[in-house]
């Protein structure tokens, strides 16, 4: 393998326009007064796919990544048989995230959140002394937990208490990640609070969610292994959304690839959607509503509760911001969906029965709403649909194996104070 050259990029903000240079972990244009991300422009205009060994790093030219990290797996993208067959689309592509050795899939963790993870670390300095601080609902932490154990890179995960049953490993973890949760009935808002809380520590910096380049351009890739391998930009693009960060990056994958000018200048249809009954985007985007509509706490927690794909759970996405959610949906003329409970469970048996793997919830959102376009009439047959599935493959993965869990250092109110927190994270990584 061929020794790793830095990727070459400057940031842009999406609200001005301005370009400037990366510091290094730059997640915000200081100098623009309007809430906005800031996207990476590469130096190369055209992906030069590598060899596979490379694992994700494949993709290295359009990831602001400093180095390559042991273990990662790109997304892997077929032609669908049995679902498209089915549904009557004779152009579906399933882009799998997860472990699915039969397509080529060996994502260890189970989902698409290996993705930001190996990107985000490799962001970093391979020097950096600091403790890396992410909030998640449960994938994400995963994926955060097995990429900073491999490497040894610390790491300060905040999860609500309701969801660490998913924070399940082949074998137990470096000591150099850490787990903190706020007490039952929390959810993931409770979570972020927790950690922006523990960033008022010393030595700790924030891996910055929706606003870090490396997250988004990470997710990116799922869209850049699908149209690598279908040869062309997609029609409609289907992915259940809780901060529609993977869907806003593929908005930005999208636009790169029409720079590219060998995969055709198509804006493909942001099709998103929301395990009911949590639907505060869709409840924004039925109003026309750039900025979200008012959700009680509590009414949000309870919500929260029922659904079955948790991870679908932020109250706080990055959605009317400049560059975000809202802006990527009005660009795209794209869609948001609502599934039930019911209609995920449904589509994940007939995924199962029909495409051989079993898929987690929020991927089961996201092929409930295409089979409920598809009875519609929003998508045309002959339509190159992508559908990614953004987690899968956990039963076949577990299978045989005795796993281990990771269980919270230190378990914090819902309203805890400032200093506590600061006092007890500190003390964790001493």
């Amino acid at each position: 393998m061929e020794k790793f050259v830095p990727t070459s990029y400057t940031l842009e903000c999406v609200a001005t326009g301005r370009e400037f240079e990366d510091e290094g972990w730059t997640l915000e244009d200081r100098a623009c007064k309007t809430p906005s991300l800031v996207r990476a422009r590469y130096a190369k205009k055209q992906l030069e796919v590598r060899p596979s060994e490379f694992g994700l790093y494949k993709f290295a030219d359009w990831l602001p990544v400093r180095r390559m990290l042991k273990g990662s797996s790109a997304p892997v993208t077929y032609r669908s048989k049995g679902l498209g067959r089915y549904l009557g689309l004779e152009n579906l592509w399933i882009t799998f995230n997860g472990y699915y050795p039969a397509v080529g899939a060996s994502m260890t963790t189970c989902s698409f959140k290996e993705t930001e993870a190996y990107s985000v670390c490799a962001r970093a300095a391979e020097h950096e002394d600091r403790v890396l601080v992410v909030a998640s609902a449960g994938n994400t932490a995963r994926a955060f937990a097995k990429v900073c154990s491999d490497n040894n890179i610390k790491l300060l995960l905040a999860v609500p208490h309701d969801n660490i049953a998913a924070l399940w490993f082949a074998e137990p973890l470096n000591p150099c990640v850490k787990l903190i949760s706020c007490e039952k009935g929390g959810d993931y808002f409770d979570a972020i609070h927790l950690s922006n809380l523990a960033l008022k520590a010393r030595g700790f910096y924030a891996e910055g969610g929706a606003k870090n380049i490396a997250r988004r351009d990470g997710m990116a890739t799922t869209v850049l292994s699908a149209v690598t391998t279908i040869g062309r930009i997609p029609d409609y693009y289907f992915q259940a959304v809780g901060s529609g960060t993977g869907a806003i990056a593929a908005w930005e994958a999208n636009m790169r690839l029409i720079e590219d000018g060998r995969f055709g200048s198509n804006i493909m249809k942001l099709m998103v959607s929301q395990n009911a009954p949590f639907v505060p985007m869709y409840d924004a985007w039925r109003a026309d509503s750039r900025q979200m509509l008012p959700y009680d706490d509590d009414k949000a927690r309870r919500d929260a509760e029922i659904i079955d794909a948790k991870v679908l759970s932020n109250r706080r996405p990055p959605y009317g911001v400049v560059g975000g959610l809202y802006d990527a949906l009005k660009a795209t003329d794209g869609d948001v969906f609502v599934a039930t409970n019911a209609q995920a469970r449904k589509a994940a048996r007939l995924f199962q029965e029909l495409e051989g793997a079993d898929i987690h919830p929020a991927a089961s959102v996201a092929t409930a709403s295409l089979i409920k376009a598809v009875a519609d009439g929003k998508v045309a047959k002959d339509a190159a649909v992508m559908l990614n599935i953004t987690g899968g493959g956990e039963q076949l993965f577990k299978e045989g194996k005795e796993l281990w869990y990771l269980k919270p250092s230190l378990v914090f109110s819902l309203d805890p104070s400032l200093d506590d927190v600061v006092a007890k994270v500190e003390e964790l990584f001493k």
